[in-house]
């Protein structure tokens, strides 16, 4: 009980603090390190809230970035336990080398170095014991609280408290199970096989349980690490750009995206310093968004790029991004007032990602409301580009992503792109085509059975012909889909 009601305090503190606006400096700090002594999930918590840029100030969320997910590793025997356990042998009959010492010690795993009988250079990450069932725990706290707060608070509406707790309960219980970031990881490897800009380690799918994973030991330097980076004579200058090219790859080409890369999940590769590339781990964090919200990102941004407000406007109200009742013009002067000052310096200089930031903060009094993902599209964002600038402090976001941007919306149009989508669903489209004789011959048979009634009512008789009219428009379209799709066939 004690802990419940510890928890709705810090629910009511957070929340009345981002109403009030009272987190700025001393007191966001004074949040991360309250979160902090509540423990390793609560912790998690204010890292996911750092995310939440949509109901948060920034200076808030720029407070919480500063917890680490670094904690008490548990004993090496309880380690050895879990993987026997798991992968049914001996840690000496799997392992050749087995290192006690923890490489890394979370919230929510431990991760020890290994090799193989093979030969091979391997990390072991294992679940802490008992962690679903602490998770759990928390979770049914923290949605209490939540629940709590929204009944008290007349405003709690507009800060979305539920919503906060159920995207933190659906980030944190795919982080339970390490086939999920098996994966995870296994699937960014294939986006990126045999790419020069990342590289993903291999997932060693007969040592992976829900519980243990065991991956290809990478060997990088850390991002940050500049005198690194230096000495082995990497060009700073393409290793930025590629930073990069990966987030617009994995959001526009793959539509997968790593949504944790902050810099302790990203190396840089050793090999080949002339063409240098990322490696990156901890997969288990990852977002996608559907085919419109990536039309969309793609137009906003590149409103964004060429200044167009209007465009840019009209792009946050169709969304759904803000009410449907918000005024276009007025939200076109705020979009303007928000961008412009920033626009007076040269472009090289502009943070895109913080940009983007300032637009959703500018735009909450419009009742801004973005999905999850979208969210953490941002947060990625600014962590690639915060690292492409820490490494290389001229690069040109602007000049990368507008020529991407402009071709990949052309490519939405091209011929190509309607024959891949005709290809695609070719079956449904057949499958529409032959169900066309059944449905025209059971209009038929009813036309045949209202003749013989002498009863039937002009409404019936309307009836009918609505859905004969449906029925032509809908043979038409087929008709036209199915010449489509011989031409390209032929093409």
């Amino acid at each position: 009980m004690n802990l419940l009601i510890v928890t709705f305090e810090l629910i009511k503190m957070f929340f009345i603090g981002i109403q009030k606006g009272i987190f700025f400096n001393t007191n966001g700090q004074k949040l991360a390190i309250y979160l902090e002594s509540l423990g390793p999930i609560f912790t998690k918590f204010g890292q996911l809230l750092s995310t939440r840029t949509d109901i948060l100030d920034y200076q808030t969320a720029k407070e919480l970035e500063s917890l680490t997910d670094s904690c008490k590793p548990f004993s090496v025997e309880t380690f050895k336990q879990i993987v026997e356990k798991e992968l049914g042998d001996s840690i000496e009959n799997i392992f050749a080398v087995f290192d006690e010492r923890p490489l890394a010690a979370a919230s929510l795993a431990q991760v020890h170095s290994a090799k193989l009988k093979t030969g091979e250079e391997v990390v072991i990450k294992v679940l802490r014991p008992n962690i679903e069932r602490d998770v759990r725990k928390n979770l049914r706290l923290l949605k209490s609280a939540a629940k709590i707060f929204s009944y008290v608070f007349k405003e709690s509406y507009r800060l979305k408290p539920n919503e906060v707790i159920r995207d933190y309960e659906t980030t944190i219980l795919k982080e339970l199970d390490l086939k999920l970031e098996a994966s995870n990881t296994n699937l960014t490897r294939k986006n990126f096989l045999n790419s020069k800009e990342l590289y993903i380690p291999e997932v060693y799918w007969d040592l992976t349980t829900s519980n243990v994973m065991v991956l290809e030991k990478i060997d990088g330097i850390p991002c940050t690490d500049m005198e690194q980076i230096e000495k082995y004579g990497i060009n700073k200058k393409d290793l930025a750009e590629n930073g990069v090219m990966i987030f617009l790859n994995q959001v526009f080409r793959d539509n997968f995206f790593h949504a944790d890369m902050h810099p302790g999940n990203i190396f840089v590769s050793k090999e080949n310093p002339n063409e240098p590339g990322y490696i990156a781990i901890d997969c288990a964090i990852t977002g996608s968004l559907s085919n419109d919200e990536r039309y969309i990102l793609a137009r906003m941004l590149q409103a964004v790029l060429k200044q167009n407000y209007k465009s840019l406007a009209n792009l946050f109200i169709t969304s759904g991004w803000v009410n449907a009742d918000t005024n276009n013009i007025e939200l076109e002067n705020t979009l303007r007032a928000c961008c412009e000052p920033i626009f007076e310096k040269p472009l090289s200089e502009i943070e895109f990602g913080k940009l983007l930031l300032y637009l959703f903060q500018s735009t909450r009094q419009y009742g801004l409301s973005l999905q999850t993902s979208l969210v953490l599209l941002q947060k990625t964002l600014i962590h690639i580009e915060g690292m492409g600038r820490q490494i290389y402090p001229e690069l040109d976001f602007w000049g990368i992503a507008e020529p991407y941007l402009d071709n990949w919306l052309m490519e939405q149009f091209s011929p190509l792109k309607l024959k891949d989508f005709i290809i695609e669903n070719k079956e449904d489209i057949l499958l529409k085509a032959s169900e066309v004789p059944t449905v025209v011959f059971e209009a038929l048979e009813e036309i045949r059975g209202y003749s013989k009634n002498k009863n039937i009512n002009n409404q019936k008789i309307k009836e009918l012909e609505d859905r004969l009219t449906g029925q032509k428009y809908l043979i038409k379209a087929l008709a036209v889909g199915i010449i489509i799709l011989a031409i390209v066939l032929i093409v």
